[in-house]
């Protein structure tokens, strides 16, 4: 019997079901109208100001309004822009470490959004990395601050704290087992929430889905996060035994489901996004089960965003109409994934 590597082990231990941690954090600044109220001069000047305080911690700054729509479609891919960004709205930018990891939006529903992305389960170090940029940022700006509600923000549920801490999980054997449904509800009586992969108003494709707080005000930032991580621990362990279920209880179903996904997706010559992600998060369930040892979950993580619509493209070097993406994805697919699984297998045999 062959030994796993121990790096691909510790990585399927920690992103297998939590995939990446999100701190934000809304602002204001005092006496100025929120954007929506603001007029174009008014969110130009803020758009300065804030590029200007964030420059020496965040060098990378776009104006996005003035970007080209796929890019903003791939910062959008990438959880580094809103949906609201994403349609370019007026005088709006991002100012982004070099890493992409530590990110401000700026003209979104505030003036300013803080964000600090981390893998895994790592909500305490994203809260940390956020509220020491935080600190930064406030010493050159003059926040809208109320020593009753706490920061002040265009949507009420966001006063206090400001802070919407979110985690992305993959809950195929959830879903599967017919369970997410009843958790998510329960969890919204807690002042939970649970969308999909790209937040708020988008689906749940790929089994992956944001749990995220709501509530901010009157709740202590650590008190959010320790809250969050507790829950997010618990979900992880029904999915971990949801998966086991499926496996002991539905082995030939979840065996058929894994294989078929495996098929379409190195056979096919033609697929959407959409199916992409779905047939990926199979074949994912398939390698956290052990039933495929063909294929490594690092690659199938990767191609989960390399076969986005604005990835897709941005590879290509050029704009692509939907039947060329959908010819050029499946043969990204064919080509990664077959390579992969012949060369896994060699290694099997030689050893």
């Amino acid at each position: 019997m062959s030994v796993r590597d121990p790096a691909e082990v510790a990585y399927q231990e920690a992103l297998g079901i939590t995939l990446s941690s999100r701190i934000r954090l809304a602002r204001n600044l005092r006496g100025i109208p929120f954007p929506d109220k603001a007029s174009p001069e008014v969110r130009a000047e803020v758009r300065r100001r804030v590029m200007e305080a964030a420059r020496a911690e965040l060098p990378v700054q776009e104006t996005l309004s003035d970007c080209a729509p796929l890019h903003r479609q791939q910062l959008f891919e990438d959880h580094l822009i809103s949906r609201h960004l994403l349609e370019g709205r007026p005088e709006s930018a991002i100012c982004m470490d070099p890493a992409h990891t530590r990110a401000i939006m700026i003209n979104e529903e505030d003036h300013l959004r803080i964000q600090v992305l981390r893998p895994g389960l790592a909500l305490r170090e994203a809260w940390a990395a956020a509220n020491a940029l935080d600190d930064l940022l406030e010493q050159k700006l003059d926040y809208a601050f109320s020593p009753s509600l706490g920061y002040l923000t265009s949507c009420p549920t966001n006063v206090g704290t400001g802070m919407r801490a979110s985690v992305l999980m993959h809950l195929p054997g959830l879903v599967l087992q017919n369970e997410m449904e009843p958790i998510a509800s329960g969890l919204g009586k807690i002042g939970l929430t649970v969308r999909g992969r790209w937040g708020e108003g988008t689906a749940a494709l790929g089994h992956m889905f944001q749990v995220s707080n709501q509530l901010t005000l009157g709740m202590p930032e650590d008190r959010i996060v320790a809250d969050l991580e507790e829950i997010v621990k618990e979900i992880a362990g029904h999915e971990r035994n949801a998966r086991e279920r499926l496996k002991r209880e539905r082995r030939l179903f979840v065996e058929d489901l894994v294989a078929r996904a495996a098929g379409i997706l190195t056979s096919a010559r033609l697929m959407t996004a959409q199916e992409a992600l779905e047939r990926l998060s199979e074949l994912r369930l398939g390698i956290a089960l052990g039933l495929v040892n063909k294929i490594a979950m690092p690659q199938v993580d990767r191609l989960l965003l390399d076969v986005q619509p604005a990835h897709l493209q941005t590879a290509i070097g050029r704009s692509l109409g939907g039947e060329e993406r959908d010819l050029e994805r499946a043969g990204r697919l064919r080509g990664e994934l077959g390579r992969r699984s012949a060369k896994r297998s060699q290694q099997k045999d030689a050893e």
